[in-house]
């Protein structure tokens, strides 16, 4: 048997109603994945969802707490050559790491891969919205596997908002540092890391098949930041790696407002 090139790691904080949804959807893979849970909030709950479905939990003890430490420890946290970093609330549909490997193994050169994706409100599936069209604009070029290997084609995807889903993206573990995240950040802490890589050599593969869901939540970490008004000041820091300060601003004056649906580009 052919040794598995793909892991999610799930990566699993106090004791969310979704994780079990997540984990199931993991295990349910046209390719056979590994699996692990990942969590620097190791409780009872989470013991026994790993127990439930024979999977290992590996803590993460760093005494540096936040979500940039997390997912830095999750993408480093096992040895493959494919790393998904499983947010617990979402779900993977049944051909996203088939599709993923597939894409790997015929673009070497890869430093993530990443697949289009539909948003969950209060359980039900959305597969198109206004910030979602908007996004996929941002990524057409991408579909070219020709121009995806190309710095300005990468950033052109990044310079107007963040058209990346986090939890869709596979890391290519021998193209991509071990330190992606900012540790202090508190919620670009992606789009940050997708700048840093565009600047990398290799491709941004993007697979037009919505092939996982991002759930949105009023009661998500997302959510709660942007209430507290951390995500518009933290837009501005990424927006001025692609434009003056002047047109950056501009630029997040009019992003703000899309505020309203959390789920913004």
């Amino acid at each position: 048997m052919n040794k598995k090139e793909h892991t999610f790691v799930v990566l699993a904080y106090k004791e969310s109603e979704y994780l079990e949804e997540c984990i199931k959807s993991v295990l349910n893979q046209k390719y056979k994945s590994d699996v692990v849970i990942a969590t620097s909030t190791p409780n009872d709950y989470i013991d026994g969802m790993a127990k439930k479905y024979k999977l290992k939990v590996i803590v993460n003890n760093s005494e540096k707490k936040g979500i940039g430490v997390d997912f830095d420890f999750a993408s480093n946290c096992v040895k493959n050559k494919l790393i998904t970093i499983a947010h617990q609330d979402d779900i993977y549909d049944y051909e996203y790491s088939q599709k993923v490997v597939d894409a790997y193994n015929k673009y070497k050169d890869s430093i993530i891969i990443f697949t289009d994706y539909y948003e969950i409100k209060k359980d039900r599936k959305e597969y198109t919205n206004t910030n979602l069209k908007i996004k996929r604009i941002l990524l057409f070029r991408l579909r070219s596997r020709k121009l995806s290997k190309f710095k300005f084609f990468k950033r052109s995807a990044l310079r107007l908002g963040n058209a990346i889903c986090c939890p869709a993206v596979t890391f290519v573990q021998d193209n991509v540092p071990k330190k992606k995240f900012d540790v202090d950040m508190k919620c670009d802490i992606d789009w940050y890391a997708w700048e840093k890589l565009s600047k990398e050599k290799g491709r941004f593969i993007f697979i037009k098949d919505k092939l996982m869901g991002h759930r949105i939540d009023e009661t998500t970490t997302t959510t709660k930041i942007i209430n507290e008004g951390i995500r518009t000041k933290e837009d501005l820091i990424i927006l001025k790696k692609f434009w003056p300060t002047p047109i950056a601003k501009l630029i997040n004056k009019f992003y703000k407002k899309s505020e309203n649906n959390n789920s913004k580009m």
